[in-house]
C-alpha cells in the first residue's frame, strides 16, 4: 500500500493552531501526522487594573515631573503585579495539560495498568503504591510517613474488601486469584516487605520490592476483568475484536545485514525480538482488527519504513477499503468514543497515551481523519524535547493506541528504513479475540449513526 506521510510540526513549546494541515510527503496511502494545535494562553483571561484618578484634590502642591516619573513606574509595577496574580488564577483551569505535574503515565506499563477496568478496592489499592513511587522521586530527604501512611492504607483496604475482590472473579480462576491476593499481602516484594524497606529507609530495595507489588496487582486486576465492561455499538458487532490483553512479538532483522546491539551489554545479533502487549479493554476494534490481521500473516516480511519519531509498519495484504472508525477511550469515560478525537485543549485524555515511547497506533485512513488505516501502524518514539510544556505529544489524543512495546524497547532506537519484520506472532490472548461469522470488511463509507441502543455484544470469556 503506497503511504501519503504528513510532516511532523515541531514548533516550540505550543502546539500549532487547531486543524492546520501539514504537508504531504508523497500521494495515495495513509496518513501518520495531520495537524498539530497551538492553543492560546490569552484565552478568556481578562486583565488589567482600575487606574486612579489623575485630577489632583484643590489646592495640593505640584509635584515635580521627576515624582510624576516614579508615580508612574510604580503604576505600572502595581498593574504588572496584578496582572500576574490573575494570570495565575485564570490558567490552571485551561492550562493543567501544559504544566509539568500532569499526571500522564510515562511508561507502557503503567498505561496498561491503569487501563484495566477492576473493582473500585483494587484500584484504590494501586492508587495508593503508586503513589509511593511518585515520592520516591522527591531528591534527598524522602517523605517515608507518607510512604508508609500508603502502604496502611492498601493492607487495609486489602483486608477489609479480601471477599468482594476475590468474588469478582470467575470461578475457575478464584484459586489463583487467591494465591495472589495473599502473596500480595505476605510474599516477598508483598505489602508487608514494602513496611519493612520503609522503616529500613532502603531506597534501592523499596523500588524492587514496588514493582513486584504492582505487577501482583495487574494480574489480580486482570483476573477480575475476563472480558469487556461495555457495549459496542451495534454498528460495529460485526467487527473483529478483542475482548482483553493479548501480546505479539514481533522479529526484525537488519535489512543490510548489520547487527543489533543490546544496551544492557550482550552480543550484537542480527535479529531482535520486540513483544507488544495490546489492550482491548480499551480499544476493542482496533485491537481485534490488529490480532486478525497478525493471524494472517499480512506483517510477515514487510520493509519498516522511518520517520521523525516514528517507526511505521505497512502491510501490502491489509483490507483495502475497510472501514476502521478511530477509536479512542477517554480518560475516565467507560467505553470508547468512535470517529471523534479527543480536544487536550478541553482537558480531555485518553486511557491508552501516545505520549509514551515505544506506543503504538493505526495511522489515519487516507480519506478521513474519523478512521484508522486498516493495516498500516506505528511505533511512537515519544521524545519529551518535542512535546508540549506538560510532556504530551502534539498528535495526543488523534490516533488509536491500542498496545505498547514492554520488551525489547531498546530495539526500536536501532530501526531504520529498510529493516523488515521477519515475522508477527500472536503468542498470547488468541482466546481473547472474537471473529464474527459475518466479519467481511464493509466498504470505506459512512456507517449509520451510533445506536443510542446497542445491541449487546455475544457472551465474552
Amino acid at each position: 500500500m503506497a503511504s501519503r506521510m504528513a510532516t511532523v510540526v515541531l514548533a516550540g513549546a505550543l502546539p500549532v493552531p487547531p486543524r492546520a494541515p501539514a504537508a504531504a510527503a508523497s500521494a495515495g496511502g495513509s496518513k501518520f501526522v495531520v495537524w498539530t494545535k497551538r492553543p492560546s494562553f490569552h484565552h478568556r483571561i481578562l486583565c488589567g487594573v482600575a487606574r486612579a484618578p489623575r485630577s489632583r484634590p484643590p489646592h495640593s502642591s505640584s509635584p515635580s515631573t521627576a515624582e510624576e516619573g516614579v508615580l508612574e513606574l510604580l503604576k505600572s509595577a502595581v498593574a504588572a503585579i496584578a496582572i500576574i496574580a490573575q494570570i495565575s488564577v485564570a490558567l490552571p483551569a485551561n492550562a493543567v495539560l501544559y504544566s509539568p505535574d500532569t499526571n500522564v503515565p510515562r511508561t507502557g506499563e503503567l498505561a496498561l495498568r491503569r487501563a484495566i477496568p477492576a473493582n473500585p478496592s483494587m484500584k484504590t489499592i494501586q492508587n495508593s503504591l503508586e503513589d509511593i513511587s511518585y515520592l520516591l522521586r522527591i531528591p534527598q530527604r524522602k517523605p517515608y510517613g507518607s510512604m508508609e501512611g500508603d502502604v496502611k492504607k492498601a493492607m487495609q483496604i486489602a483486608t477489609e474488601n479480601k471477599e468482594a475482590m476475590l468474588a469478582s472473579m470467575p470461578a475457575e480462576l478464584k484459586e489463583k486469584g487467591s494465591e495472589l491476593y495473599t502473596a500480595l499481602l505476605e510474599g516477598k516484594g508483598g505489602l508487608q516487605t514494602l513496611l519493612k524497606y520503609i522503616k529500613d529507609k532502603d531506597n534501592d530495595r523499596l523500588s524492587v520490592a514496588l514493582a513486584s507489588s504492582l505487577d501482583t496487582i495487574a494480574e489480580l486486576e486482570l483476573l477480575q476483568a475476563p472480558g469487556l465492561s461495555f457495549l459496542l455499538p451495534k454498528q460495529y458487532l460485526e467487527y473483529p475484536r478483542l475482548t482483553g490483553r493479548a501480546v505479539v512479538e514481533f522479529t526484525v532483522e537488519k535489512g543490510d545485514g548489520s547487527t543489533f546491539v543490546p544496551t544492557a551489554g550482550g552480543e550484537p545479533k542480527s535479529v531482535a525480538t520486540i513483544q507488544v502487549v495490546v489492550d482491548g479493554y480499551s480499544a476493542p476494534l482496533t485491537a481485534g482488527n490488529f490480532a486478525k490481521l497478525v493471524l494472517d500473516g499480512a506483517y510477515d516480511g514487510t520493509t519498516l519504513k522511518s520517520v521523525s519519531q516514528a517507526i511505521i509498519v505497512d502491510s501490502e495484504t491489509g483490507n483495502k477499503g475497510y472501514a476502521l472508525p478511530l477509536e479512542v477511550m477517554p480518560a475516565g469515560q467507560f467505553e470508547p468514543l468512535y470517529r471523534s478525537p479527543l480536544s487536550i485543549q478541553d482537558g480531555e485524555l485518553p486511557v491508552l497515551p501516545m505520549s509514551v515511547y515505544g506506543s503504538v497506533a493505526m495511522s489515519h485512513s487516507e480519506d478521513s481523519d474519523e478512521y484508522s488505516s486498516p493495516s498500516q501502524f506505528f511505533f511512537y518514539l515519544y521524545d519529551k524535547r518535542n512535546s508540549g510544556l506538560g510532556g504530551i505529544s502534539f498528535e495526543e489524543g488523534q490516533f488509536s493506541v491500542f498496545g505498547y512495546a514492554t520488551d525489547g524497547r531498546d530495539v526500536l532506537s536501532q530501526i531504520k528504513a529498510g529493516d523488515k519484520i521477519r515475522s508477527a506472532k500472536l503468542v498470547q490472548g488468541r482466546e481473547r479475540l472474537v471473529l464474527p461469522a459475518a466479519a467481511s470488511a464493509p466498504a470505506l463509507a459512512d456507517p449509520a449513526p451510533a445506536s443510542t441502543d446497542p445491541t449487546p455484544a455475544p457472551a465474552e470469556s
